[in-house]
């Protein structure tokens, strides 16, 4: 063993061992990688900032944007909502839902882009059932780990080991021939992970939220009385409505209505559009209206202006959280609003939002309030636009926001272009089916499709990006290379050749699956792949039995990459978002790979005999 091997593996141990401490952040700990392996001379600046360049690098980066985009466009909350309505209120259905789901998408694309696509959905599933989003986030990487033994083509190390068969003259690997193990790991993993979420720890944050829950739409429409006040009505062709403006028609101080909000018609489907003081009334408008009139004030204006009452249903209001905002805010001491009437400020003029409830030393006031001067301490119920309440609580010198919704949290501020980003994904997605376009540069056409259609911004674009991920799988690609240049992985190799040559064909399974696992744990599982699928051939030569058992074994191992966060851009990928340690995936993922470790050597026998 030369000197530079051993410093090679010594600085490996240096970097799991501060990996595994949490003292360093994991992306610091891989600058730090890079700094020693140049200043050492092992490796040159540019092989040690090679992962910089490097296409799987770019492809999850995108990725990020990507999953953003969905997130922006509400697709993501919509598959989220549709995972809750099938699961309920059980995180068991949901986590069962959540792993078949995953694992049957990453069994014809990218599983790291299947994963990247979910985690936004994950993220919302978990803040709707109260649940801490490390609950799912590991089962979520397991699925899209297994997904890659459930076909040929579902992830690189099956084409690698497939190639090689080629190579020897022998026939491939058929499209479904891995499905049997890949289904068993499957089910395997579903019920493991019935159990492995609960030694997890709950996170404080998941605690707070049960005992804390945030008020919702509801919760607010109901605090406020606004049911029984609000009333849809339909503007009809010949309205004397029709082409003013809200202002000009002082419907509160004449009738004692207050116009809120109104659905109109965009690309052949009704939205909530926000009210201002310009906004100009059209026929087949339907205004969403705050009633303090009577009813015989209400028939009367009603029959003056042309209008026709519509149903309103009691899930109207959450319905459409997407659309318009709901929030709270505080009169502040020394606030300029006190003191004053909401028409002596001209509140919706002024600050684009409606008053719609007012709560004085904890009582709702029920009267109108449009001259109710203001006090201190007042709360004021505001609906509008979301981002016209996102500038109102920038106005701290006279009101300070006291409660937003939770559904917040779910905005899509780009709902309107959600045809487009699913068309953006499916376009990916086909791209990466037919071989003939890179993945990277399929996902960044889809990048570059969804900012064309205004999914998301450039801004937004790069914040999506989660930076401490990307970097840490660039400063651990070096490890490959510096094992390749001082002998280690060639040591490792006529390591194995002598412990297992000259024993069973099952030992030689056993001890291949070994280390493919121990190398995936530096390397990606391409590469791993790359490196033991020509071993696999080599040993069932020097043996005399099929090679077909051994490559079909390299390629489930290098798909078994569950044990730490580094050993696949999967599992780096929800690292953040679950708020995991290292030892977490330890913890988790050891156990399980022995168990797939054990299943696949009694079956890859028993599918392709020695």
């Amino acid at each position: 063993m030369t000197k530079e091997l051993i410093w090679v593996i010594g600085l490996l141990l240096v970097a799991v061992l501060l990996f595994a401490s949490g003292r360093l952040r994991m992306d610091v700990v891989a600058l730090l990688v890079i700094v020693a392996f140049v200043l050492s001379g092992t490796l040159t600046l540019q092989e040690a900032t090679l992962g910089f360049s490097d296409p799987n690098v770019i492809l999850i980066a995108a990725l990020f944007v990507i999953g953003a985009g969905l997130v922006r466009t509400g697709v993501a909350i919509t598959m989220g909502d549709w995972l809750i309505k099938m699961a309920g209120s059980s995180e068991t259905r949901m986590l069962v839902l959540l792993m078949l789901t995953v694992a049957g998408l990453g069994a014809i694309m990218s599983s790291t882009g299947v994963v990247a696509i979910f985690i936004p959905v994950v993220l919302s599933v978990a803040a709707k059932m109260k649940r801490s989003p490390g609950r799912l986030m590991m089962p979520l990487s397991f699925a899209g780990l297994i997904s890659g033994m459930l076909t040929l083509v579902a992830t690189p190390p099956n084409l690698v080991v497939n190639s090689e068969l080629v190579r020897e003259g022998l026939k491939g690997f058929g499209f479904f021939d891995v499905t049997p193990i890949g289904l068993v790991t499957l089910v395997l993993g579903i019920g493991y992970m019935m159990i492995a979420r609960f030694w997890l720890v709950t996170s404080q944050s998941e605690s707070e939220a049960l005992r804390h829950p945030r008020r919702s739409w509801q919760d607010l429409i109901r605090d406020y009385k606004l049911s029984g006040r609000a009333r849809r009505l339909a503007v009809w062709p010949g309205s004397p409505l029709i082409g003013l403006r809200v202002d000009d028609l002082k419907l509160r101080e004449r009738y004692g209505i207050n116009v809120v909000g109104l659905e109109r018609w965009r690309k052949f489907r009704r939205v909530m559009v926000p009210v201002s003081g310009t906004t100009e009334f059209r026929a087949q408008d339907i205004l969403l209206v705050d009633i303090s009139a009577t009813d015989t004030d209400l028939r009367e204006f009603l029959r003056e202006q042309r209008l026709e009452p519509k149903i309103l249903r009691g899930d109207y209001f959450s319905d459409r959280a997407q659309d318009v905002g709901l929030a709270e805010v505080l009169i502040v001491p020394d606030s300029s609003l006190a003191g004053k009437t909401l028409r002596e400020i001209t509140f919706r003029t002024r600050y684009d939002t409606s008053v719609v409830g007012l709560r004085r030393r904890g009582q709702l006031y029920e009267d109108s309030v449009i001259d109710l001067p203001l006090e201190q301490g007042d709360i004021l119920l505001v609906i509008g636009d979301w981002k016209k309440i996102r500038l109102l609580q920038q106005q701290t010198h006279d009101v300070v926001m006291l409660n937003l919704p939770a559904e917040i949290d779910d905005v899509a501020p780009a709902h309107s272009q959600a045809p487009h980003a699913i068309f953006s994904l499916a376009l990916m997605v086909a791209m990466m089916l037919t071989d003939e376009i890179p993945n990277a540069i399929a996902a960044l056409i889809a990048c570059l499709l969804m900012g064309k259609f205004r999914c998301l911004d450039m801004e937004s674009a790069y914040r999506a990006i989660h930076w401490p991920s990307i970097i840490l799988i660039v400063g651990m690609m070096p490890f490959a290379l510096a094992l390749q240049k001082t002998g280690g992985v060639t040591l490792i190799v006529n390591g194995l050749m002598g412990i297992a040559g000259g024993r069973s064909p099952h030992m030689m399974l056993l001890c291949l699956f070994v280390l493919c696992a121990t190398i995936g744990l530096f390397i990606s599982n391409t590469a791993t792949a790359v490196l033991m699928a020509p071993i696999g051939v080599a040993a069932a030569h020097q043996m005399g039995v099929s090679p077909y058992p051994f490559t079909l074994i390299v390629a489930v191992a290098a798909s078994a990459a569950f044990m730490t966060p580094v050993s696949s851009p999967v599992n780096t990928l929800v690292l953040g978002p679950g708020g995991y340690k290292f030892s977490d995936f330890v913890m988790v993922g050891v156990p399980f790979t022995l168990l797939i470790m054990v299943v696949s050597v009694v079956m890859v026998p028993v599918l392709f005999p020695f």
